[in-house]
């Protein structure tokens, strides 16, 4: 991860950019699944190697609970604990403000692994999102 920044952004077409690389592309997640009314609410965190952008992910503030999600990397990232820091930098953001008690994000079940890891516990049960299984995954902060 040498070069490797991650930050807060304005930039949530450049954040966009990667869900629809990562998301609609590989995934196969339709457009209207992807695209929503809450990128202008929520604090967008940018990864950034050597300049160019690689990896992003979205938080959302409910009340108590900060919610991770959109956290993308592309492939060519991938296997370099990018995903990881985008998931510690989002903690940290979250232990930055008053009132936010837990971090929740819906991970793809092939994920939970990578997440547990991190010290997310699942709960509850798996449900499709977008035509992918996935299941909730809580870390108390």
């Amino acid at each position: 991860m040498t070069g490797t920044t991650i930050a807060r952004t304005g930039d949530i077409a450049a954040c966009r950019a990667l869900r629809r690389i990562v998301f609609i592309e590989e995934q196969g997640v339709s457009e209207a699944d992807e695209i929503d009314d809450l990128d202008d609410e929520a604090i967008h965190l940018l990864a950034l190697q050597d300049g160019r952008p690689v990896g992003s992910a979205r938080l959302l503030i409910r009340g108590e609970t900060g919610k991770i999600g959109r956290v993308c990397v592309l492939r060519a990232a991938r296997g370099t604990g990018l995903g990881a820091a985008l998931i510690r930098a989002a903690i940290a953001e979250f232990r930055a403000l008053p009132g936010i008690k837990r971090a929740k994000l819906g991970a793809q079940t092939h994920a939970l692994g990578f997440y547990e890891g991190l010290g997310f516990a699942a709960e509850g049960p798996v449900y499709d999102d977008a035509g992918i299984p996935h299941r909730d995954m809580v870390l108390q902060l």
